[in-house]
């Protein structure tokens, strides 16, 4: 069985609260580099929508409680690595983002649908168009 992501970042939480503690180990980057990586981060942010969790389809709201609940799942590609070649999600290291099928009815193949999880506590993106185009997930509305 595979750990969903954002619980496996309980324990990655802890190794920042240290860092915190302890201090920066390392120099920080030149302001042209900050600048660079912050526009970087902007631009991805603006490709990804919001999409409220009610007007997901009843498919997407089954994978979700899946991820929640740690499976099972009924692919033996749910939960791996999403490597986000697109660049369309925010800049992230490699084993940031996993993705999950989202079943699509009458398909006789896993379809387009997929959701896409962070690593912080509902970050959850939503791509009906296989990776074309994401929707961060809103859960309030």
């Amino acid at each position: 069985m595979r750990i969903p992501p954002r619980l496996v970042a309980l324990a990655g939480a802890a190794a920042v609260a240290a860092t915190l503690i302890a201090g920066p180990v390392a120099a920080a980057a030149p302001a042209s580099h900050a600048v660079a990586a912050s526009s970087a981060a902007s631009a991805s942010v603006k490709a990804v929508g919001r999409v409220c969790y009610s007007a997901l389809p009843s498919q997407a709201h089954d994978t979700l409680d899946l991820i929640d609940e740690g499976g099972p799942f009924p692919y033996s590609q749910d939960g791996v690595v999403f490597q986000n070649r697109e660049g369309l999600l925010p800049a992230h290291s490699t084993g940031y983002y996993h993705e999950y099928t989202v079943i699509t009815p009458g398909s006789p193949t896993r379809g387009a649908r997929r959701i896409i999880t962070g690593q912080q506590w509902q970050e959850d993106y939503y791509t009906a168009d296989h990776y074309a185009s994401f929707r961060r997930v809103d859960f309030a509305c």
